[in-house]
């Protein structure tokens, strides 16, 4: 496995923690998590950044309100302001990092940001993969509402079952469902955490799906090569957001969905998961 590097860079109006593996390598890919309580990059990207750190440059920042990145101050209201936030973040990432070939790997609500950096037409975006994509039209799980709520009533016990929702067979993840669950729980009490946390999604939750679907206007005006991941029995973010996806697309646009299997395709398939990305970088899919 290749070694992974840990660190924080500057990224504008914002400082950004970063997980790096495969520096100096020609092509990067940036990976950007998604949105449940406690999440930050190394908890989604972690079985990634090893593997694919030996071809190419893999960095997976925490989004800004998550994890080791840095906090905004409390009057950042709206979902359209925390997507401002999240894109300039991360174009500022791929300045100060001066990539030039880039693609981007994007979870849930990391699927949505990279849906609009490519609707405002970044020209150093290559190929772009959105796993269980939000950024379509979608009426709010309840599993999705209670994530977003975690904060109404917080407990260990919640976030556990939280973390059952997210993959298919809870016997897949063993043992390893508890550690994730309280090692979620102990990262979503910090209160810089907790208060962006709860800052990003008030209720109604709906309204903040809503603000981040993507026109379909837009959608048929990107030209990148897409490939959509999905889940077929994801209970948090359906199915139906990527089959959204694969009718608007502009571009070269593919859809790969793994039967008895929920959110968390990254770890529920991960060896699947890692030569699916490679085949799709090299060209071979």
């Amino acid at each position: 496995m290749n070694e992974v590097e840990h660190g924080s860079v500057d990224t504008g109006a914002f400082t950004t923690y970063i997980n790096r593996c495969g520096k100096g390598n020609d092509e990067a890919v940036i990976f950007l998590q998604g949105s449940g309580p406690g999440a930050s990059a190394w908890s989604n990207w972690q079985y990634a950044l090893p593997v694919l750190g030996g071809k190419y440059d893999c960095i997976a920042p925490d989004l800004i309100g998550f994890g080791k990145s840095e906090h905004p101050d409390l009057t950042v209201n709206g979902m359209n302001q925390w997507m401002r936030i999240w894109v300039d973040q991360i174009m500022a990432l791929i300045e100060h990092l001066d990539l030039h070939k880039v693609h981007i790997v994007g979870n849930s609500l990391g699927g949505a940001i990279a849906l609009r950096i490519l609707a405002e037409g970044a020209n150093k975006i290559d190929k772009v993969v959105l796993m269980g994509t939000a950024g379509s039209p979608m009426e709010i799980t309840r599993e999705l509402d209670l994530i977003w709520g975690f904060f109404d009533d917080p407990s260990a016990s919640r976030m556990a079952r939280a973390m059952t929702w997210f993959s298919y067979d809870d016997q897949l993840l063993g043992d390893s469902l508890n550690d994730i669950a309280k090692l979620r729980y102990d990262a979503a009490m910090d209160p810089n955490v907790r208060q962006s946390y709860e800052h990003m999604f008030p209720a109604p939750r709906q309204q903040h799906l809503d603000d981040m679907v993507i026109p379909v206007a837009d959608l048929k005006r990107i030209s990148n090569s897409v490939l959509l991941v999905h889940g077929r029995d994801d209970a948090i973010v359906p199915l139906s957001t990527s089959m959204h996806l694969l009718n608007h697309l502009g571009g070269d646009v593919q859809l790969h969905v793994y039967g008895r299997c929920s959110h968390w395709t990254q770890v529920e398939y991960k060896d699947s998961f890692h030569r699916l990305l490679n085949e799709f970088f090299e060209g071979h899919l």
